[in-house]
């Protein structure tokens, strides 16, 4: 494959070189416990691939979003929890005296250094910023791609002024993107939910002219469903972008992609688990005090008919209200259907989005995705056809 940026691979040798590491390690804690270390798993192939050939690896990172410096915001609270999935010693610099704590680093030795915003000139990507992040090392491997469509100092600013490489999850993420809406297999299916379109308008617009199926679900179906003059009862929708709707759909039409609205769903009089109320119903029968909750059962199974045709598929967004039983149940059967599919080979499946992850991981079946995109805004801005300058920055 043909890249537009260099990789470790591309590196050399990089024995007692100073290696800057642009990582996202901002993962949420509780009472002073990382409650989800999938980040820093996700650092791992470079971190310890860099430390293994000799270098001395300096992780950026920023923590949270500190309006001023604070200790409930340093990285210091990250290198032991890092250093447990590392499975290998982390040390933690400041940034006071950090030329001279750096300095002391042998080959093979890992640091954390200050949170990145705890500089004012990092998120303006100010020049003295990248300076004085350049000048404690040598090379620079940027493998936060959830960072990328920040054009802060420490992802694109290191990127002009040192040698600059993408990380392992970097250009994992990198490739299946590419395959996904880069030199995609077709047909191509996207499925975006959520719950309002006005989120998601940018996504919709560029998808339906990259896709050949568009599968809309969540709240923002109902605003489609609505412009097509079905009335949705006390349902979540925008009814001020029916219209915007409308033009969706006329450059669909233009496009030759095909867009999916469920024909049954399921409803309720109340948003509660297991409501005595649940019913299922054509969407023309939903009554005035009703609210769609989920897609049915025969919409559901069409969906999969789908997919069963395509050969790439692109997922943000649930189909219903999967947080709470049983409006989770087109969801997971959805993402039971990719799982197999892309195990059986017929289908390669890139997911993304806080959501999208989630019910994955609800169904049980995020391994068996081809490639699931932790990256929130930047993977959202990806979907809307947007160039993210940590990106671009690697390929200058």
């Amino acid at each position: 494959m043909t890249r537009a940026f260099k990789t470790l691979d591309d590196m050399g040798d990089i024995a007692g070189k100073r290696v800057l590491v642009r990582e996202d390690l901002n993962v949420p804690m509780a009472d002073g416990q990382v409650t989800d270390d999938t980040r820093f798993r996700a650092a791992v192939p470079t971190v310890s691939e860099l430390a293994d050939k000799g270098a001395i690896v300096l992780v950026l990172a920023h923590f949270g979003r500190p309006r001023v410096p604070s200790p409930e915001l340093s990285t210091a609270l990250l290198a032991r929890p890092f250093s447990q999935v590392l499975g290998r010693p982390v040390r933690y610099i400041d940034w006071e005296g950090d030329a001279e704590a750096v300095a002391t680093l042998r080959p093979g030795d890992i640091a954390v250094l200050e949170n990145t915003r705890f500089f004012g000139g990092e998120e303006k990507n100010d020049p003295k910023t990248v300076e004085r992040f350049a000048a404690l090392g040598d090379l620079y491997v940027n493998d936060a791609f959830s960072a990328a469509h920040r054009a802060h100092a420490s992802t694109t600013g290191l990127a002009a002024v040192l040698p600059a490489f993408a990380g392992r999850q970097m250009e994992a993420e990198l490739d299946a993107l590419d395959k996904a809406l880069g030199s995609p297999e077709h047909p191509v299916a996207a499925v975006v939910g959520g719950a309002k379109v006005s989120t998601k308008l940018d996504v919709l617009k560029h998808l339906v002219g990259r896709v050949d199926h568009l599968i809309i679900g969540g709240g923002m179906a109902n605003t489609f469903l609505a412009a097509r003059g079905v009335d949705v009862g006390k349902s979540l929708a925008e009814h001020d972008l029916t219209g915007t709707a409308e033009e969706i759909f006329d450059a669909a039409e233009k496009a030759d992609c095909t867009i999916h609205l469920p024909y049954d769903v399921v409803v309720s009089k109340e948003f509660a688990a297991n409501p005595p109320s649940l019913r299922t119903c054509n969407v023309h029968e939903v009554a005035a005090d009703e609210m769609i909750l989920d897609i049915g059962p025969a919409a559901s199974e069409a969906l999969a008919d789908v997919l069963k045709n395509c050969r790439t598929l692109v997922w943000n967004g649930p189909l219903g209200a999967f947080e709470t039983k049983p409006f989770d149940t087109a969801t997971m059967a959805l993402a039971h259907t990719v799982a197999a599919l892309t195990k059986e080979g017929s289908l390669v499946s890139v997911a993304g989005g806080g959501d999208t992850v989630a019910a994955l991981n609800q169904a049980g079946v995020a391994d068996d995705m081809s490639f699931v995109s932790t990256a929130g805004g930047a993977f959202l801005e990806w979907m809307e056809g947007k160039e993210l300058p940590g990106v671009a920055a690697l390929a200058r």
